[in-house]
């Protein structure tokens, strides 16, 4: 989940994302185009940049990755990571 600068970029499997649901009366309005184009292949999974799921839920990157940390017991191991340097250069 990134910002643009130093700080580390981190990933979220898409699998994981589309298991989880939504809360309770409120639905997604992103076009499926949007959301298609911002998943990547890394690691032989799919995955999206924390600044793509950030600007998907209308957040910014850091509150995302804030409710993240604070929240982590509520993830899957595999939920997120942190990409490499050759990563943050694609």
């Amino acid at each position: 989940m990134a910002n643009s600068g130093s700080r580390p970029r981190l990933a979220a499997t898409a699998r994981q994302r589309s298991e989880s649901h939504a809360p309770a009366g409120r639905q997604a309005h992103v076009p499926v185009e949007q959301i298609t184009r911002a998943i990547l292949v890394l690691r032989r999974h799919r995955v999206l940049l924390d600044s793509e799921l950030a600007a998907l839920y209308g957040v910014e990157t850091r509150v995302l990755n804030q409710a993240v940390r604070r929240n982590a017991e509520r993830f899957p191991e595999d939920f997120r990571f942190q990409l490499t340097p050759a990563e943050r250069r694609l």
